[in-house]
């Protein structure tokens, strides 16, 4: 019988309890306009891009989630006095002044009302409307769709969260994601108009397919780095291990990255530009359920404030052993 994964990320219908199962662990973080999850690095500033976040933990499905026990820990005996007279007065406390909050990103552009007549909708594309997340099946009649969505923005304010469009607020993020749409629409919208797909397409998006398969002109990265390496992450989900192809140079990064999903497979094939020299003979690489993993053996051990030669430095001192900046 087929049932629907619980776990944050997921959210898949299986009928095999065996399947893999890519999840976040940990709960959602929104802290001063910046978006994550607490189990893992990436932070974003759109909701949007929240949802993207590739899941960072793989186990198995199921149907009820519960949180991780929280162990009460006893306080040493040693440390507590044995006479409040011989605990020293506190010392007097300073005003703390009020918290500078950081401003609120400005809302994405209006999105067109539906797909522009003859423009080309792949098999399995998700609706782009919040709180819809219908796919589309190819053939299917789209006089009869009713999409049933948010027009507005997520707000989260004081531990509440909801839809700006709607008066609905909950307090957990798993009630907020379900939240029904407050508006129906006749008709989905996958696409929108060709300018939507190209612009998708310039912020690193795909570019289309070549040979019955989805290229992809960019994927997520991101890196941390020890004194003698930088160990980077590329986020693409299903990778082919056997059709993979991974090449160290001294200061460049060789990749062809084909996956093997169903029924239009995707393939990243780039040359990335590295910010330093490495020792191409000893760095090394591995291929995990969601993403690249690639070790880097620096040559002279100096820091890199970047992982791309062509990445815009920010002037941040990043100290080793830290994660690095996020690129989309």
């Amino acid at each position: 019988m087929a049932q629907t994964c619980v776990h944050r990320g997921c959210d898949k219908t299986y009928t095999d309890p065996d399947e893999v199962c890519r999840y976040h662990p940990g709960p959602p973080v929104f802290h001063e306009g910046q978006k994550g999850w607490k189990c893992c690095k990436p932070r974003v500033l759109t909701f949007e891009e929240f949802m993207t976040i590739e899941p960072c933990t793989e186990g198995k499905h199921s149907t009820t989630d519960f949180p991780p026990k929280i162990e009460k820990k006893e306080a040493d005996p040693s440390l507590v006095a044995n006479n409040a007279n011989d605990v020293p007065p506190p010392p007097p406390r300073t005003p703390i002044p009020a918290a500078q909050h950081a401003p609120t990103p400005p809302p994405p552009p209006p999105e067109s009302d539906d797909d522009e007549e003859g423009i080309e909708i792949s098999e399995g594309l998700i609706c782009k409307r919040r709180g819809c997340e219908a796919g589309y099946t190819k053939g299917s009649s789209r006089d009869n769709e009713a999409c049933v969505h948010h027009p507005g923005v997520p707000i989260f304010h004081e531990g509440s969260k909801g839809y700006s469009c709607c008066k609905r607020r909950v307090l957990e993020f798993d009630q907020f994601m379900k939240i029904e749409g407050c508006k129906t629409k006749k008709r989905h919208l996958f696409v929108g108009s060709g300018k939507d797909a190209a612009a998708a397409a310039a912020k690193g998006g795909s570019s289309g397919t070549e040979g019955g398969e989805e290229v992809l002109e960019s994927v997520r990265h991101d890196f941390y780095q020890t004194p003698k390496a930088v160990i980077a992450s590329f986020f693409l989900k299903n990778i082919d291990k056997d059709a993979a192809k991974v090449v160290f140079h001294g200061q460049e990064l060789e990749l062809d990255l084909p996956t093997t999903d169903t029924p239009t497979p995707k393939r990243y094939n780039a040359k990335v530009p590295l910010f330093g020299t490495i020792d191409a003979a000893h760095s090394t690489f591995k291929i995990l359920g969601t993403k690249l993993e690639v070790s880097l053996v620096k040559v002279d051990g100096s820091s890199w404030p970047v992982l791309r030669s062509d990445d815009r430095l920010t002037g941040e001192i990043l100290q080793i052993g830290r994660a690095g900046s996020v690129a989309q």
